[in-house]
């Protein structure tokens, strides 16, 4: 993406984003991808911290070294290199989802908004891989796009006081996984064994932006076993 086609918003008195687009896109993950991976290996300073999105870019500064103007002029210097540096090397992870009715809390509800059948929402749901876009909310919580066409729904009027650990849910084109016991508003579809955030590993988080997220259906003596190792 050219200089030109990126933005500059003051977010704050201490912070900057970089927007590339209002919409999610490849390409504007890319760019935002693209400029991060940049950013870390060559860090500018008196930046504190990174906070990617779909489509662009917090730059949080240390107002006591930068300003607004002289941190637009570094990164837009840094967004023409930036095209020519390669993101980091993605990963393809494969997650073991149980669509049991016990975990699948919105599984028919999504099916008959969908004119369809549990069996095919879980066949659209593990269809295709997911592009893991960035991660936030909470630690190891990652936003997965796009889902296949025909599987897109609007998140609960109400949200959910608590969505258990692991479960696997939906809301217009994304999907993610949720890693902690939380409030949500997603519609959950089913749930995996798998931890997708654990403090005493290294790296604490199973999934890492750019990594491309296969789901793979399982069955609950499966998950059961899973869970129990």
């Amino acid at each position: 993406m050219a200089v030109s086609d990126a933005t500059f918003i003051r977010a704050s008195d201490q912070s900057l984003l970089v927007r590339f687009g209002d919409e999610i896109s490849l390409d504007h993950h890319r760019s935002v991808a693209s400029l991060l991976h940049l950013l870390e290996l060559e860090p500018v300073t008196g930046v504190r911290n990174l906070h990617p999105a779909y489509s662009s870019l917090l730059v949080v500064f240390d107002a006591l070294q930068l300003d607004h103007r002289q941190l637009e002029t570094t990164l837009r210097q840094y967004l023409v290199r930036s095209s020519s540096v390669s993101p980091a090397s993605s990963r393809t992870i494969e997650i073991p989802v149980c669509y049991d009715r016990e975990f699948g809390l919105d599984l028919e509800d999504v099916a008959r908004r969908c004119s369809s059948t549990p069996e095919e929402i879980i066949a659209l749901h593990c269809s295709r891989r997911y592009t893991v876009y960035f991660l936030g909310f909470v630690p190891g919580f990652a936003y997965l796009g796009d889902l296949p066409p025909g599987l897109e729904v609007p998140r609960l009027q109400t949200p959910r006081r608590v969505v258990p650990r692991g479960s696997v849910a939906i809301a217009g084109r994304q999907t993610a996984v949720y890693p902690l016991p939380t409030p949500g508003g997603w519609k959950i579809l089913g749930r995996t064994p798998v931890a997708m955030h654990q403090p005493g590993r290294n790296p604490a988080n199973l999934l890492r932006m750019g990594d491309q997220v296969q789901f793979l259906p399982i069955s609950r003596q499966q998950f059961d076993k899973m869970e129990a190792a």
